[in-house]
């Protein structure tokens, strides 16, 4: 540090005399000398206050303790900096992490809504950031079945995208059995709870349409319950099903039950996000769907979903804290 002290002196003492180009050329490169030796700003303003004093030695003692001040102050502004560059680079590393995260569910977690003609399925799923927590996975089997899993990932980033297409696979592989719920949710739940981490957890409505029989079997893993219209009694019905979150316990029953659909019966499942408004204690959200999906049902189940969607964002009760998602079966 004397060293420096004593080279920055004379550095200073040019430059006061002369002040030419070259005198500040010169103090830029001894600024690149202090870089590479990491000099603090607090220990620059020391080598500063060094020169004065010795170019001034009659320097009045209230500019020397001036420059006491400033190294203080430059102590403080230097840790302030590390931590907010700290913050940005933490940041940075979100922003990438969660870019990974959104490449991963376009490229991996891509569903396409089954075309039969004994039913219309559609669906709405609106992420309140770049990457959706809510997960909506479709399989057909010919004319015979229609499933649908409805799922949504306690979690986020990175880490919540590779349990999704964990539940993705799962449900892939598990194609044989799409009409046994119970089976379904048992096998996802063993996977995730060996495969995840603690704090991540999944909840999951799973259903199943059989077409010949008009028949929809369902279970739910700690899910939004479903609401099902019945036309001929004009009566909503919420599909209750008593399970836990998928990841909780590694052996866990789930129960499944059925419904025959008549002509122009519905079923609407959701995600916690379409609630949103629940904090209105005068209004109870499951009611405002309910109405909102009858007087939607002249509409494609597609157009009931967007206009459900589009009713309920415009509410100022209504304020989208989490992913949106919703999907309207109809016979």
């Amino acid at each position: 540090m004397k060293e420096l002290q004593i080279q920055y002196q004379k550095i200073l003492s040019d430059y006061l005399e002369n002040q030419t180009e070259r005198n500040l050329y010169i103090g830029q490169n001894f600024i690149r000398q202090l870089i590479q030796k990491k000099v603090t700003p607090e220990e620059v303003i020391n080598i500063h206050k060094y020169a004065i004093e010795h170019i001034y030695p009659n320097l009045s003692e209230d500019v020397s303790h001036s420059f006491d001040f400033l190294i203080e102050i430059m102590v403080h502004f230097g840790l302030t900096l590390k931590e907010h560059q700290s913050l940005l680079e933490q940041q940075e590393e979100l922003r990438i992490e969660m870019n990974v995260a959104t490449k991963i569910q376009d490229m991996i977690l891509r569903t396409t809504i089954p075309k039969i003609e004994a039913i219309d399925i559609g669906m709405v799923s609106i992420p309140i950031r770049k990457m959706n927590g809510d997960y909506v996975h479709f399989l057909s089997n010919d004319e015979h079945y229609v499933s649908v899993a409805v799922t949504d990932v306690v979690g986020k980033g990175v880490p919540a995208a590779l349990c999704m297409s964990m539940v993705k696979y799962g449900l892939d592989t598990l194609e044989y059995a799409t009409n046994e719920p119970s089976y379904i949710l048992g096998v996802l739940n063993r996977i995730i709870e060996k495969s995840v981490d603690d704090s991540m957890f999944v909840s999951m409505f799973y259903g199943t349409y059989d077409v010949e029989n008009s028949l929809f079997t369902y279970g739910s893993a700690g899910h939004e319950p479903a609401i099902y219209y019945c036309a001929s009694e004009q009566t909503f019905y919420d599909l209750e099903s008593k399970g836990l979150l998928l990841g909780v316990m590694p052996e866990v029953n789930y129960p499944q039950y059925e419904i025959e659909m008549g002509d122009n019966d519905f079923i609407l499942m959701i995600t916690d996000g379409v609630t949103d408004f629940r904090k209105r204690g005068d209004i109870d959200p499951r009611d405002v769907i309910k109405k909102l999906a009858l007087s939607y049902n002249h509409l494609t189940a597609q157009e009931m979903c967007e206009q459900m969607y589009a009713y309920l964002k415009a509410m100022p009760e209504f304020d989208l804290e989490d992913d949106f998602t919703v999907v309207f079966i109809k016979k």
